[in-house]
């Protein structure tokens, strides 16, 4: 009778070593679990902190865009204006 009741104890005790090592394995799948999370928040906050740089890097190439249009319209407006005071002294000489 103590044989089978010490290879009861010994199978129990077989048993809570393996929910022990079963609830150890949850615990560090949880912790990397978290871990992710944080990390795919921080990842989420720095895709949108890039986006934000992108629109606004965008904005300001438009304006460029827009200023470098006016300019050249000015230099056109410019070149056609000297020309037009250089090319009748031309037709004098």
């Amino acid at each position: 009778m103590a044989s089978a009741v010490e290879a009861a104890l010994g199978r129990l005790e077989q048993a809570l070593h393996q929910l022990e090592a079963a609830a150890e394995r949850r615990l560090a799948a949880l912790e990397r679990l978290e871990r992710l999370e944080r990390e795919n928040q921080t990842l989420g906050a720095d895709r949108a902190r890039l986006a934000d740089s992108l629109d606004k890097e965008a904005a300001r190439a438009s304006r460029l865009e827009a200023a470098n249009r006016e300019v050249s319209r000015r230099l056109v407006t410019a070149v056609e204006s000297i020309r037009g005071v250089l090319q009748p002294d031309a037709e004098r000489a």
